[in-house]
Order: C-alpha cells, then structure tokens, then sequence
C-alpha cells in the first residue's frame, strides 16, 4: 500500500513539474516570437504543440519556419498533420500560406477556397479561421470568411461588426455604406457610430453622393425604414445641401406624425450653419401645425430671430424689415413687456435704430426694456451699452460717453465693463479725440478677453500709426468721420468718405486701413464679390498691415461660407497659419483648415 501511495505522489509530482515546465516554456516562447527570435521560438513552439497539439501553438509554430523561410520543413510538417487530422482547416492555411510565401500563388489560392468551402456550421470556427486570415493579414480572405460564414450559417446578419472593423481598416467606402445599410434596419444603435466613421472615412464629395446613392435606392423600396431617412438627412447635413435635408425632414414629420420636435432641433441646426431661409421653412412648417403644438411659440420666435439674422446679413429689403418688426411688436403687444419678452424689446430697438431710421423709437424700447423688473444685472449693463449706441445715432455723444463709464465703473475688470471701456475709446475715436483713444486701448490691451483685447491693440496701432504728419492725422479725422457713418448705417455715404481721403491726401499712411473699412460695408451689405476683391489687394499688396491676419481669416471664412469655394479657403487659412502663427485667429484656422481637408477634428 506504501509503495502505490508513493508512486501516485511521484506521478502527480512529475505531471505538475511538466506543467510548470510547459508554462514556462509557453512564456518564453511567446517573448521569442514578439522579439523576432524565430529559431529559438521556433524550437519552443515545436515542443509545447507536440506536448498539447493546441492550435495556438501550431499557429505560432508555423509561422516562426515561415518567417525562417524554412518552407520544405514547413510544409512537410504540415502535409503530414493533414494526412493526420484532414478535417482540420487551421492546417489547409498554414499550408496554403507556405506556397504563398514561396510564390506559388495559384496553389495558394486554390487551397484557401478549399477552406472557405470547408467552413464548418460552427461560429467560433469561422471566427478562429477568419481571424487567422487576419493575422497574416490576408484582409480580403477574412472578409470571404465571414461572407461564406453567413451562407453556411444562414444568417446575413451574423459578424457585423466584424466586416465593419475591416471594411474601416482597408478604407473599403463602398463595402462600409452598404455594410451600415444592411446592418441600421435591425441594428438602430449603430446609427451614431456610422455618422462618425463615415465622417471620418469619407473625403469628398464623391463619397457623400456613394452613400446617397445607396440610401435613396434602399428608401425607394422600403420607405418606411425611418433609419435610412435619418442617414439621408444626415448626409445631406454634412454636404449642406440645407434644402434637401428639410425636405427629408418634413417628410418624415409627416410620415411618423411627430410633434415638431425633429424638425425643430434640425431648425436650429439650419441656424447654426447660418443657412437661414431654410430655417424660416422649417419654423414656418412647425407653426403650421397649430397654436396647440408644443412648439409652436418656440418655432415664432425663433423663426422671427432667424429673418432678424437675415435682416443684419443684409438679405431682406425695406418692406422685410418693417414686417419684421411688426412681428416683435406683435410678440410685445399679446404676451407684454416681461422678462420673458425682453429678446423682443433688443431686436426690436436694434431694427429701429439701424434698419428703420427711427433711432428715437429705439431709445424708448430700450428705456422700456430697462424698466423691467427681474433681469440680471449683466443683461442691464448690455443693453445700456446698446441704449449708449442709439444716443450716438440720436446726436447725443455725451450722454454715450456717460452711460459707457457709468457701465464700465459698475462692472470693472469683467467683460462688460471692458466693452463699455472700448466702447468709450471708440466714441473718442469717432470725435477726433485721438489721444485719449489710444489712451483707453492701451489699457484694454492687457483685457481678459482676447477679442476686446485685439480690437484694442488695433485701434492702438491706427491712431499711433496714423499721426505721424500733419497730412496723416487730418486723413486720420475723415477716416474716423468714415467709421461714424458706418456705424449709423450710413454705408454710401461711408464708402465715399473713404474714397475721398486719398484725393484730399495722397499718399497718406492709411491705405490698408481703407481697405479693410471697405471690405466690412461691402461684407455687411452682402456685396461678397466686392468684398473679396478688397480683401484680396489687402493680403497680397499689404503684407506687413495689421490687418493681414484679420483680412486672411475674413477672406478664408467668405470662400468657405459664402462662396463654397473649399479650396481657395484652404489656400488662406494655410497662409494665415504660416504667415502670422501668433493670430488670435491661428487655432480656429488650423481647426477649419483641418476639417475642409478630411481631417477628423472630433467636431
């Protein structure tokens, strides 16, 4: 009995020492393999699948002689462990990689489509094969594998995201659309995921219409699978073809019967991207719906902010602008004048004041708006800079000046009370009080805000740059006179002032000053192609001016916006971010520069 006891212990002694051993082997086998010591790791591998006959080993094993390019030994070994295990498609592979590696590639090819063949009704073996394919990275014969694991399976659906992973690897575009197309009916979460990697795959407007393409044939036949609508609009949304994504949208407002609410953050999103006569549709389209819509006063007021967008961008006539204020009349005379309806008051004061020659009347909604109880002390301190603003137009300088400091003091060293400094400097400017102009901008050179901070620097800059003569400070006057009309809206009469100083003063210091007062009343009346042509002179034939990053940012941003010219819009972010890397508007061009050129900016 003592003696079978001890042979038991001797057993499970050996057994364990060999397992530790085999652990230990596997370890450094596996860190020979990773460092690129293939005899070594190959001696290895040899003994652990000889002791296991586990795959993993062979797989390695295998590939450690090809590597070598032992491919007779390779390929003798692996013969026999055919002739051993036929059934076995790991070894079909192995093989067939020999004769690939070796240049035999009809060999090769006719035994990979042997295995693909074989494939066993078994999931976890199509995925161990299709991996193994993956590897050696045979994409495409992993792409057949999962393909042909469906049929044997039965199941179209089955390695989704699989065949997405390597559809996104290889940049596959088409096989990636209609991966995600087949895949969103039945997988309706995949929707964001297949935003995101399509915005990143994607590169021009070629893979936008491959998409497009896709979806409108998928809705012609099924089109009440509302996810292809929803990757449609998207699509149109990402090329801003704003038009076409509203009709999609109302569409499908009134397929599913929705409450508003799709159209209006799609509305909304119209507005961000500036595309406002598509907004106005679809606000116009809510309120159709009826005063018992949810939406309803929401889709008022801000289609009513969207024509007050247009108004400024100076795309509506006469009769717009007068419409529109009656609108914010309308609004002020059925709900009151509350802290609810003070957005009202602003906009209506703002179009009164330069849209309406009527800058008395804005003076009263403002002091009306002034006189609600219940707002905040900032939006106070705004709308007296506003009420500031009208008393220039309204032939009151000094009762600006007063409310400008009467602000600034009240909020000193935050944002409000640096604008009202500004805006006081400003003023100055406008009265040929350029001394204590700069006097102010020096001081808000330092601001927090590295807007009101440029600004300020600039006007700094103007006045210092432009008093160097008898003949430059009285041009420096008229140019001020220039900015005071602009500023009342006067934009004729502005643009002849500037004219003007070169005949009274040729040669004068101001040049690229004019340029860039021009460009801003020709951008503000929607005269694009003037504007441009300004900017243009501006950039090439003043280059050292400090408007050169301003007027390259401004140019940039009008051919991208404006005129959807990407790549003139490159072309000036890429010299803006060469030419002046210490812009306040260097990060924003880099960004947008990024994102016209295909980059994934995480936008």
């Amino acid at each position: 009995m003592m003696k079978k006891l001890t042979l038991i212990v001797l057993c499970c002694m050996t057994y364990l020492f060999c397992i530790g051993q085999d652990n230990m082997d596997d370890a450094l086998a596996f860190q020979y393999y990773q460092q690129g010591k293939y005899q070594e790791a190959s001696i290895l591998l040899e003994k652990l699948f000889n002791n296991t006959k586990n795959d993993a080993y062979f797989n390695l094993y295998a590939s450690s002689l090809i590597k070598l390019k032992k491919y007779e030994d390779a390929e003798k070994i692996i013969k026999k462990l055919i002739k051993q295990s036929p059934q076995n498609l790991q070894y079909s592979m192995a093989l067939a990689r020999v004769y690939q590696e070796k240049g035999q590639t009809d060999a090769a090819n006719k035994m990979y489509m042997e295995t693909l063949n074989k494939l066993p009704a078994d999931e976890f073996k199509i995925r161990e094969i299709a991996n193994q394919f993956y590897s050696f990275q045979a994409y495409d014969l992993a792409v057949s594998t999962f393909l042909q694991g469906r049929k044997v399976l039965n199941n179209d659906k089955m390695f989704t995201y699989e065949l997405l992973t390597i559809y996104r690897f290889k940049k596959d575009k088409n096989m990636l659309v209609q991966e995600y197309i087949n895949a969103l009916p039945e997988m309706p979460e995949l929707l964001p995921q297949a935003e995101s990697v399509l915005s990143t795959v994607f590169e021009d407007n070629a893979d936008y219409q491959l998409l497009q393409a896709a979806l409108l044939k998928k809705i012609q036949k099924d089109p009440q699978t509302e996810i292809y609508s929803k990757l449609l609009i998207w699509q149109y949304l990402q090329q801003q073809e704003y038009e076409m994504a509203l009709r999609q949208l109302i569409a499908q407002d009134k397929r599913i019967k929705d409450d508003g609410s799709i159209l209006f953050n799609a509305a909304n999103t119209f507005l961000t991207n500036k595309a406002y006569p598509t907004a106005i549709k679809a606000f116009e389209f809510i309120i159709s719906k009826g005063k018992d819509n949810p939406y309803f006063l929401p889709a008022k007021v801000e289609m009513i902010d969207a024509q007050y967008q247009l108004v400024i961008a100076g795309q509506f006539d006469k009769k717009a602008i007068a419409d529109l204020a009656a609108a914010y009349t309308s609004i002020i005379d059925e709900y009151g004048k509350t802290a609810q309806t003070i957005f009202a008051l602003k906009k209506l004061a703002h179009l009164q004041a330069y849209y309406l020659d009527q800058p008395e009347n804005a003076e009263k909604s403002l002091e009306a708006a002034l006189a609600i109880s219940g707002i905040s002390a900032t939006e106070i301190g705004e709308m007296k800079l506003e009420l500031g603003d009208i008393y220039i137009l309204t032939q009151q300088p000094w009762e600006a000046f007063l409310v400008y400091e009467q602000v600034a003091k009240q909020f000193e060293n935050q944002s409000v009370g640096n604008e009202a400094h500004y805006r006081s400097a400003k003023l100055s400017f406008y009265q040929g009080n350029f001394i204590y102009a700069k006097s102010q901008a020096d001081v808000l050179k330092a601001s927090t805000s590295q807007l009101i901070a440029n600004d300020a620097l600039n006007l700094s800059l103007l006045i210092s740059d432009n008093l160097q003569s008898t003949a430059d400070s009285n041009a420096l006057k008229m140019y001020a006179d220039a900015e005071m009309l602009q500023f009342r809206n006067l934009s004729t009469k502005a643009l002849a002032k500037l004219d003007s100083i070169a005949i009274v003063y040729p040669n004068n210091s101001l040049l690229d000053d004019i340029m860039m007062a021009k460009s801003r009343i020709y951008i503000k009346g929607n005269d694009i192609s003037n504007a441009v042509k300004m900017l243009k002179e501006l950039t090439e034939t003043q280059t050292t001016s400090i408007w050169a990053d301003d007027a390259l940012f401004t140019l940039a941003d009008l051919y991208e916006k404006n005129l959807k010219d990407v790549e003139q819009a490159k072309i000036q972010y890429q010299k803006l971010i060469n030419d002046h890397p210490g812009s306040m508007f260097t990060t924003e061009a880099r960004k947008r520069f990024r994102k016209l050129r295909g980059d994934n900016v995480g936008t």
